[in-house]
């Protein structure tokens, strides 16, 4: 529960603590005093988002603090999982600095809005008149089933296994569309395969076939530019060959007279085996070097499936080509993998949804169980706050498998004997509306374990001998939970085991808003207040202190 709470530097607060009791807090106040900044900066601690407008010195940063005892709680799993220290009092921190820059802390360790908000769920409820509107919303009714029934387990597995079936569907349309693409596709990859395939090409043919079909196309000018090589190298009278011969017997005959002489021979002599061996292939060359129409023919039919295949696939080279052909083998080899997964999906995703309407099945019977009860408690909480003759009905349908389950609720409710159950937002008055959520939150706080429970003005519409009951019904509640109220009857003023005043306080410069805790005298004065206005009477004052004696 909330042991203590500091705000400082929000809206008109320039500075407020507050240790409200484990039982019936009430906060009364005139409006505007800042009853509802304190929840909304309550709020912020539960990780609402923040706005640096809302600083009461837009020069300082605001800081609200929450100390929370959780011994009771059982949130170890929580802390550890957060990798948060544990503490018996917990602190949570929330820093919002002129800038707008916003900070959480846990226990002084820093942490996201996200696990602020999480904890926060553990440990306060804020009922405002929003949650009032909610209840018309079948969506919220049936959440609050789900809680009257204690539906948390099997939610959970039910969710869980939808989650599952939701990603599994996703999964197996995409590889539909997928398919369905790749059919379309698959006709003309196939012939665009079967084409390079066919082509049979290698990666570097195409440089070696341009390379024979030039020497082929000039067959009879290489080979005549050969012989006449040969010529000068080795067979005419004064061949290349035969001067180097020379040349190195006439070194050999100095030889004697130097080492440079000797080497300047060996080396003659490399030239002429060296030229020995040129000769020997370009005589091989020679030979072999002919016209022959029907290669090169053969030749420049080769070289135009390449070129042509190029052209039509826009690139230069056979290595491109058959970078092509595999990304085509890929492509039609995949419409067969992509069969298979489709199949294994299908596979996967039936018994998905086996799994899913299994758990659905749980859980709405499960739900349908605690209708009647439902409807029966909440009649009897509505006659004790004077509304014998209203009906509460649940009205239930049920519908393929969608993110909360298969049921569909409807919670229809007439006030008056006689009149047929409607829906909420044609049957309730304002005052019908409150008493009717107080009654939910009533039979709820049986079934949840949050501690604190924020009423911000359930009782709009009610008063009299129905204010003195509801406020008899919150002092029950806050036997199990602690309650804080903020409220404007004087009934409801009078049952808190605890009452704290919210007040203006006029500056030279500006106006704060303060709050504090009343004594029982100045508790007679502000009830007596609430009753008759500024200046109570005589019997305003009496009023207030039979109230205060009824609660007792």
């Amino acid at each position: 529960m909330l042991v203590d709470l500091k705000i400082k530097n929000y809206a008109l607060i320039e500075q407020l603590e507050l240790q409200p009791s484990p039982l019936l807090n009430i906060i009364t106040g005139e409006t505007g005093a800042g009853k509802s900044i304190m929840l909304g900066a309550i709020g912020l601690l539960l990780g609402n988002r923040a706005d640096s407008k809302l600083l009461f010195n837009q020069e300082q940063k605001c800081v609200i603090e929450g100390a929370f005892n959780i011994a009771e709680y059982k949130l170890q799993s929580f802390f550890e999982e957060e990798d948060l220290d544990f503490e018996p009092i917990s602190l949570l921190r929330r820093e919002i600095s002129p800038s707008g820059k916003s900070r959480a802390f846990i226990n002084d360790t820093p942490v996201t809005l996200e696990t602020l908000r999480r904890i926060g769920e553990f440990l306060m409820d804020i009922h405002s008149q929003h949650d009032t509107l909610l209840l018309g919303d079948p969506a919220y009714q049936l959440n609050i089933l789900d809680l009257y029934a204690q539906n948390e387990n099997l939610r959970s597995q039910y969710t869980s296994a939808y989650k599952t079936y939701r990603k599994l569907e996703r999964e197996y349309q995409n590889l539909e569309a997928q398919m369905a693409q790749s059919q379309k596709e698959l006709d003309f990859n196939t012939y665009l395969l079967n084409e390079l395939t066919d082509a049979n090409l290698q990666p570097e043919e195409q440089e070696s076939h341009e390379t024979e079909l030039k020497q082929l196309e000039h067959a009879e000018e290489i080979k005549l530019k050969l012989s006449q090589t040969l010529q000068y190298l080795t067979e005419s009278e004064y061949n290349a060959a035969g001067a180097i011969k020379e040349a190195s017997h006439l070194v050999g005959q100095v030889t004697e007279f130097g080492a440079n002489f000797q080497t300047l021979k060996e080396r003659l002599d490399s030239c002429l085996i060296e030229l020995s061996d040129i000769a020997g292939e370009l005589e091989d060359a020679e030979r072999k070097t002919e016209a022959d129409p029907q290669r090169a023919e053969q030749l420049q039919e080769r070289l135009d499936l390449i070129y042509t295949l190029q052209r039509k696939h826009q690139v230069r080279t056979n290595e491109e080509l058959l970078a092509i052909q595999a990304e085509l083998e890929t492509k039609v080899g995949s419409v067969h993998s992509l069969d298979v997964a489709l199949e294994k999906t299908r596979k996967a995703l039936d018994l998905a949804l086996a799994e899913v309407n299994e758990r659905a099945a749980q859980l709405s019977e499960s739900r349908t169980k605690v209708f009647e009860t439902f409807q029966n408690e909440l009649h009897g909480l509505l006659t004790e706050l004077g509304m014998p003759n209203a009906r509460v009905v649940v009205e239930h349908k049920t519908s393929a498998p969608g993110p909360t389950g298969i049921d569909v609720v409807n919670i229809l409710f007439s006030a008056n004997k006689g009149a047929a159950p409607q829906t909420l937002s044609k049957a309730a008055s304002g005052g019908e509306f409150s008493r009717l959520m107080l009654c939910v939150k009533y039979l709820l706080a049986d079934k949840t374990a949050l501690p604190t429970i924020i009423f911000d003005e359930i009782d709009t519409g009610i008063s009299g001998e129905i204010a003195v009951k509801v406020g008899r019904m919150m002092q029950q509640m806050s036997q199990k939970h602690q309650l804080i109220c903020i409220s404007h009857l004087p009934q409801m003023a009078a049952q808190g085991d605890t009452h704290y005043f919210v007040y203006k306080e006029d500056r030279a410069d500006r106006t704060i808003s303060r709050i504090r805790q009343l004594s029982h005298e100045e508790r007679v004065l502000e009830i007596a207040q609430m009753i008759a206005g500024a200046n109570p009477s005589e019997n305003a004052f009496q009023s207030a202190k039979e109230l205060l004696a009824l609660s007792v």
